[in-house]
């Protein structure tokens, strides 16, 4: 409903405008050129007023010519520039960055300067041995009969939960 009554709104907007155009235009042209009166003229007064008219109308041709001429070089002025402006875009480009590998302590030292004291991050990680973690999988294994037969009931899922919590 609103749409519609807008789109009404809008058409009744353009035809009032188009009213305007024409009515200014009917304006202008009664102001520029005033109404001849053929009837009382002899064919000499005719064909000067031929001449004179054909005269006024080369001019505004010669006019609207050099405005017409005068857009045309404006728009390819515009898309000579627009051009430039892209071949200006295209030809300039962007090095590839590389990637420098730096260390926590070089970064620290760079930004702190001399009061950074190296740090060795890695002395407080826990250690941690494959080797006992492989024989425990491998003890494991075995014969899997057993695990299921130790594992079934409520004392297996027991023995699950103590191991967990070891």
């Amino acid at each position: 409903m609103l749409k519609s009554m807008m789109v009404a709104r809008a058409t009744e907007e353009l035809e009032r405008e188009l009213e305007e155009k024409e009515e200014e235009k009917t304006k202008y042209l009664q102001e520029k050129t005033p109404p001849i009166q053929t009837s009382s003229m002899s064919v000499d007064d005719l064909q000067a007023l031929c001449q004179e008219l054909h005269g006024k109308i080369t001019v505004v041709d010669e006019e609207r010519y050099n405005i017409e001429a005068k857009v045309m070089h404006n728009t390819r002025e515009i898309k000579d520039l627009n051009i430039k402006v892209l071949d200006l875009r295209g030809k300039f480009k962007r090095p590839d960055l590389r990637r420098v590998r730096v260390s926590a302590d070089a970064i620290l030292r760079s930004l702190l300067g001399s009061k950074h004291r190296s740090l060795d991050l890695r002395a407080n990680l826990k250690s941690v041995k494959k080797e006992d973690t492989e024989k425990e999988k491998t003890a494991e294994v075995g014969d899997w009969r057993k695990n299921v037969e130790a594992m079934s009931g409520m004392e297996g899922r027991k023995k699950m939960f103590d191991a967990a919590n070891q």
